[in-house]
């Protein structure tokens, strides 16, 4: 069933088509006037009729969108900030926005929980229930961390790092001045890795990015470094974590490939801190999607273009 809402326009009723992917968002949009609001799973054949915005289940994949029919769908919106692989899946006739907005803050959270957890090895302890096992382990205090991305998460997790007492190296693709002082540019990246503790990877999956961290970029940190990364698997060449086993750890909530076979040899890696991609999947997450559907039906509403769109209607 529907929630329908009609408008008046030039005399004649108008109405935005709106599709999401399960029920509770129709109780959550109930308030919304002038749109026809109906559950679609992308699982189930696609609407007959014209839909403007349809809301995916909230997936990193771009599997699935090749089928859609552009005739029939004008967006679709993401709940997801990558969106990995999507331009060359979508079909021509169909826009795509991502989440902006929605995760940066619990991916920056889980980020800076992964970094403490490793660097005080709040794991291993784990692994010793049952046992008084007292030791030193490494501080945040007196670090050097390099935010290597400096958009949206990397810009979450700086806000989170202040206050801890670290020193913060911020790169991002070139060099500039902010407020803060100095972004480095990624082509220091030789001279600053020798220098730095703990990497923070928060950079989008391009050709440039991925197999980044390779057997080199590692060789360059000093020993006991630790390299977390919320950004894409890819962007890490696991085999060269595996291969740097005992001398550089790696606190991770994305992975190459992924899901990680149980049988990987990462799994039993020693410094390896492994989260299933779940920096999104917080408590957060809800009202935060839930506001950027609202905007983009406002925007349609109002005859102004969608926000966000990362691959526009070709």
């Amino acid at each position: 069933m529907g929630l329908r809402h009609s408008r008046i326009i030039g005399g004649m009723a108008s109405t935005l088509h709106v599709t999401v992917p399960d029920a509770g968002w129709v109780d959550r949009l109930a308030d919304l006037d002038d749109i026809d609001l109906t559950v679609w799973d992308f699982a189930s054949p696609q609407p007959e009729r014209y839909v403007d915005i349809a809301v995916r289940p909230y997936t990193v994949a771009a599997a699935g969108l090749e089928v859609l029919d552009p005739a029939r769908i004008g967006l679709v919106q993401s709940q997801a900030l990558g969106f990995d692989g999507v331009e060359e899946t979508l079909p021509a006739g169909i826009s795509y926005a991502n989440a902006v907005g929605v995760h940066e803050e619990s991916t920056a959270e889980l980020a800076v929980a992964l970094l403490l957890a490793s660097q005080r090895e709040i794991d291993r302890y784990a692994r010793e229930a049952g046992q008084w096992n007292r030791r030193f382990t490494a501080s945040l205090i007196d670090r050097r961390i390099m935010l290597l991305g400096h958009g949206g998460i990397g810009i979450e997790v700086e806000k989170r790092l202040d206050g801890f007492g670290a020193v913060l190296v911020r790169v991002a693709g070139h060099r500039r001045e902010d407020e803060r002082g100095t972004v480095h540019g990624s082509d220091e990246l030789s001279d600053l890795l020798p220098t730095v503790d703990v990497v923070v990877l928060a950079v989008p999956l391009t050709e440039a990015t991925t197999g980044l961290v390779d057997d080199d970029f590692l060789a360059a940190l000093p020993d006991g470094a630790i390299v977390v990364n919320v950004s894409r698997g890819k962007v890490v060449d696991t085999d060269a974590v595996v291969r740097q086993s005992g001398r550089i750890r790696l606190a991770a909530d994305v992975t190459d490939p992924e899901p990680l076979p149980p049988e990987h040899a990462l799994w039993s890696t020693p410094g390896v801190l492994i989260s299933p991609h779940v920096g999104g999947m917080s408590s957060a997450m809800q009202p935060r999607i839930d506001a950027v559907v609202r905007r983009q039906v406002a925007r349609l509403l109002e005859g102004k273009e969608p926000s966000d769109v990362v691959v526009p209607r070709r």
